[in-house]
């Protein structure tokens, strides 16, 4: 089993059910991650992410966060709304209950089809009884466009900051098992926390690391 230390400020490379299986149990105070959306997404550019179109990983993935999770702590997960009972199953079967639901407002649709897709949503999941948090976070946020430069669905990190500050505090430890380009843990930086990052597609881990070790974060509030 590795020592806490050995993984933090780091976006580390690998498969995050296996990297967490050597992680110490409890040793995280915050989970908030966006998870492939079991879609087989394509942006428009041609990237795509890795395991979007099998659910193989889903189940281990979560059971793997509620043991690394401190009791009495949140998970923040997005997710896809047609793949929900998926996502719901697992989260279950690892032993979250939600308590929150989460909803970005975008000024902007990124997709249309029978209707203009124009918000992000997540789930605020609970690990046991969690204390109330003393910030009234608002479940509708504000969302702005970030850009897709370093990742296809790349979040900004003024939607992550808030939920950050709101569900964890100055000095903890925030875990995102899916980094992608590494927004939760620049939104972590930013709001004081620590952080840990895991991410498997190799262009994107890198993206991240890079990302991380020129400093940036600062002006994307």
């Amino acid at each position: 089993m590795g020592v806490l230390q050995d993984y933090l400020q780091r976006i580390i490379h690998g498969d995050c059910i296996k990297v967490m299986t050597t992680m110490p149990p409890e040793c995280v105070d915050l989970i908030a991650t966006d998870p492939p959306y079991l879609v087989g997404y394509q942006s428009r550019d041609g990237r795509s992410i890795l395991n979007d179109a099998n659910d193989a990983w889903l189940v281990p993935s979560f059971a793997q966060m509620y043991r690394v999770l401190k009791n009495n702590r949140f998970l923040v997960s997005f997710y896809s709304w047609n793949r929900v009972d998926r996502f719901f199953a697992a989260w279950k079967a690892a032993g979250f209950w939600p308590v929150g639901h989460l909803v970005w407002v975008k000024k902007y649709h990124s997709n249309e089809r029978f209707v203009r897709y124009s918000y992000e949503a997540a789930y605020l999941l609970a690990k046991d009884e969690p204390e109330k948090s003393t910030v009234a976070l608002r479940d509708v946020l504000d969302w702005e466009y970030s850009g897709d430069g370093l990742h296809p669905t790349q979040k900004p990190v003024m939607a992550l900051e808030p939920v950050i500050e709101a569900f964890s505090k100055v000095g903890e430890v925030v875990l995102d098992p899916f980094a992608g380009s590494g927004t939760t843990a620049v939104a972590a930086k930013l709001a004081g926390r620590r952080f840990i990052g895991i991410e498997l597609d190799p262009a994107y881990h890198r993206n991240a690391q890079e990302r991380l070790t020129r400093g940036s974060g600062e002006g994307e509030r």
